[in-house]
């Protein structure tokens, strides 16, 4: 395995190479890494070529412990910062590897003392400073030569104790064998004085490692001296370096702002071709001018900060910065729309807005075996499993869609752009922020009932109103539409597609969601990307999102494409990572968005695109030079308490909250879902099984009916009345939603259920004579 030759006393600077297998973690294991020994550091990599560029790993052997396993395994240890389990492939290079270690070890210390601070007798300067550095170099070396004599000292006892001692128990073996008395005097001698050698070579073991102890403590304090020293001397150092670069960030400013152009370049035409740099009077300033790291992104593009000639500055003097401006004011303009203006009072209201919750009962703690329940739902579709509400939490399906709709302001603001581009960032952006919700939810939405329905009247308070319904229950699919007084409306379509592997739940959602602005007409769509449930069984829930999001503006060509990175346990990247790229029809890029889905979203506008370095995979990544990024959405804090109440967000808690006047076929009316609420969990079983049975019998009732239908001599049933009118569908699942017809999008070729009105009107009037009884 390992191709370093066995380790002697070797010259310093001389390395100690070779492979061996590093525990890593309870799901990896071992993993075989390659291990390099040099100047007292222990250092590791993945492969071989990545000495050049990237340590996975640095031990400090002076300061470190080690200790033998079994055969093949050896733990070292820097007192609990750092430990490696490590394996080697045979019980000979594991002695390989710890005679060099404690060869390092040793080396280490010595490389330690050089650094000692002189201590009592000489002052602590520079080893160049006179005589106080030839004092230094003395004590230094006459330390060295101590403790190097110590040290042979005791390898010298070590082997005379290992030779004596296997010596004496050969005389020991044999004198157990011999039967014959007259050969009994002339053995017990024999085991008499080598049992005197062992006794005499451990007491000098004894001694010598008493000598070795006294002689390290007498120079301990000088030790700690000099390790402060360097941690002093290491402070300073980047004090001045942090100096140095702000200095030189500062001059590098001040250099690229100074560059002043001529008076021909004042023509926008000629700026455009020539690229114009902006005066620098006080423009260098700016926070705009700021520079910030580069940011690596796996996905395929690298940003870094733009030339500061795109920068927006006291006046702008060509056509493209005009621009910029614009593009920028615009989107502060969108933003403090948003925020109340003593100036302008709000409209006068002929209702008081109603207040609504903001607690729920606690989550009781009852003790649930949960494999007894999984184990024999592996490989099988999720909706189809019978489950208590244990994995349950007080909300519908139905209720979870309508989540999305928490940072509504996203599409308030996008209603209000005039850029095509600058509206598909905010889409995106309510894209990312509908999975926010998602990051402690660990509990099961109830499964709808057919028919079941679900409204969020908001017109009063944030200007939208929404309505769900079930529309079909194997596969289980809603419809959700939600339509704005600032002109936007949301209609989806999902269906659940989900299966259980034994250690982790995936649930995929399939449909399309339609986001359509009145006053652009742009048309946006895009679909939902893959949840995860890790730790089904052992260890704590958590929840990933991963996949790739296609966000398209049919009318426009406008297209983002975001990536929600998984989470690994190997990966340097900020967890729940989410990055985008905004292009037009053409396929030029204009913004990238960054974020996680758990936090934030940002956004920055792109000012010009090159080709870069291959990336990891040999693909050659974009590179984007950026504007400084603004912030475009970040996640409300949760309720206080939230960790009891199911980690509900606080539009979440209001969901369930009663209300008068919603229809009959309101989640708010489950019964099994209200008892869970109120915590009587026990009750909640019963009431779900009494409706679960009591739709299997409805649903057997219906195909009985349409079975009926299509078998009856006396009606004529055509192939085409059958598809038109699903009340004569022989299909197990014939069912016709209440508020919801299916039809055919003409813009994006989708087919999905649309609403069809009259939902308000009927709640208005409190007719709901129409809708079925399902609880």
């Amino acid at each position: 395995m390992s191709e370093s030759k066995p380790p002697t006393p070797t010259p310093p600077g001389d390395m100690y190479k070779g492979w061996l297998f590093k525990w890593t973690n309870y799901i990896k294991g071992y993993q075989r890494r390659w291990f390099v020994l040099s100047n007292g550091l222990l250092s590791y990599y993945r492969t071989q070529a990545e000495m050049g560029h990237t340590c996975r790993g640095t031990i400090n052997l002076a300061t470190a412990n080690i200790a033998v396993e079994d055969s093949c395994n050896f733990v070292i240890s820097n007192g609990g910062a750092q430990t490696y389990h490590l394996k080697a492939s045979s019980e000979v290079e594991r002695q390989r590897w710890i005679t060099a270690l404690e060869l390092a070890k040793a080396k280490a210390v010595h490389m330690q003392a050089e650094s000692d601070d002189s201590g009592d007798d000489c002052p602590a300067v520079p080893p160049s400073s006179g005589q106080g550095g030839g004092c230094r170099n003395l004590e230094i070396q006459s330390t060295l030569r101590t403790l190097g004599s110590k040290v042979e000292d005791l390898n010298t006892c070590n082997d005379l104790i290992v030779k004596h001692g296997s010596a004496l128990q050969r005389s020991l073996s044999e004198l157990e064998g011999i039967r014959v008395v007259g050969d009994m005097g002339e053995k017990m001698r024999q085991v008499t004085e080598r049992a005197t050698l062992f006794r005499i070579t451990s007491n000098a073991m004894i001694n010598a490692c008493r000598d070795f102890l006294s002689l390290a403590q007498n120079h301990s304090k000088r030790w700690q001296k000099a390790l402060q020293a360097e941690r002093d001397q290491r402070i300073r150092l980047e004090e001045t370096l942090e100096q140095l670069a702000k200095q030189h960030n500062h001059l590098e400013r001040a250099f690229r702002g100074a560059t002043v152009l001529p008076s021909s370049f004042s023509n926008p035409a000629l700026a455009n071709k020539g690229g114009a740099s902006v005066k620098g009077d006080a423009s260098d300033e700016d926070d705009d001018n700021e520079f910030f790291d580069a940011m690596e992104d796996p996905a395929g593009f690298i940003t870094v900060p733009a030339d500061p000639k795109y920068h927006r500055s006291g006046s702008n003097v060509s056509g493209l910065s005009s621009e910029i401006g614009m593009d920028e004011q615009s989107v502060n303009f969108d933003e403090q729309s948003m925020v109340s203006n003593p100036e302008s009072p709000p409209p006068l209201e002929l209702e008081p807005v109603r207040q609504r919750r903001t607690r729920i009962p606690d989550k009781p703690n009852y003790y649930l075996n949960l494999w007894s329940i999984m184990k024999n739902c592996i490989g099988k579709e999720l909706s189809k499993i019978p489950m208590p509400v244990n994995f349950n939490e007080p909300l519908s399906m139905l209720q979870r869609l309508s989540e999305d709709l928490e940072y509504y302001e996203l599409l308030d603001k996008a209603a209000k752009c005039q850029s095509s581009l600058e509206q598909m960032c905010y889409v995106a952006a309510f894209t990312v922020s509908s999975y926010s919700t998602t990051v402690h939810r660990t509990g099961k939405p109830f499964n709808p009932l057919l028919g079941e329905t679900f409204e969020l009247d908001r017109l009063k308070d944030c200007g939208y109103r929404s309505l769900c319904e079930q529309v079909s229950h194997h596969p289980p699919a809603a419809a959700h539409h939600a339509s704005s007084e600032k002109g936007w409306t949301l209609r989806q379509e999902i269906t659940l597609a989900s299966k259980f592997r034994g250690k982790y739940l995936s649930i995929m959602p399939l449909g399309s969601i339609q986001c359509l602005f009145d006053k652009s007409d742009n048309h946006y769509s895009w679909k939902k990307v893959t949840t995860t449930v890790h730790n089904i069984i052992v260890g704590k829930l958590w929840i990933d999102q991963s996949g790739e999001i296609d966000v398209v503006n049919h009318k426009t060509g406008d297209r983002c494409h975001l990536k929600f990175a998984p989470y690994s346990y190997f990966s340097r990247d900020v967890p729940r990572k989410v990055t985008g790229v905004v292009t037009d029809k053409e396929g030029k890029a204009h913004y990238v968005l960054s974020g996680t889905w758990d936090e934030k979203m940002e956004f920055s506008r792109i000012m010009q695109s090159s080709k870069g370095e291959n990336g990891t995979e040999g693909k050659q990544r974009t590179v984007y030079q950026t504007l400084k990024a603004k912030e475009i959405w970040r996640k409300n804090p949760l309720p206080e308490g939230a960790e009891n109440m199911y980690f509900f967000s606080s539009l979440a808690l209001t969901l369930n909250d009663p209300e008068e006047g919603v229809a009959p076929t309101d989640c708010r009316r489950r019964p099994d879902q209200r008892l869970m609420e109120d915590g009587r969990w026990d009750e909640a079983n019963a009431e779900k099984q009494r409706l679960e049975e009591k739709q299997r019998t409805v649903r057997r009732e219906r195909e009985r009916e349409a079975v009926k239908a299509a078998s009856s001599p006396e009606e004529a049933v055509t192939e085409d009345s059958i598809t038109d009118s699903p009340s004569k569908s022989t299909h197990p699942d014939s069912y016709q939603a209440l508020w919801f017809e299916k039809l055919d999008d003409p813009v994006s070729g989708e087919t999905l259920h649309v609403y069809k009105g009259g939902y308000w009107e009927a709640k208005e009037q409190g007719s709901w004579d129409m809708c079925p009884e399902i609880f």
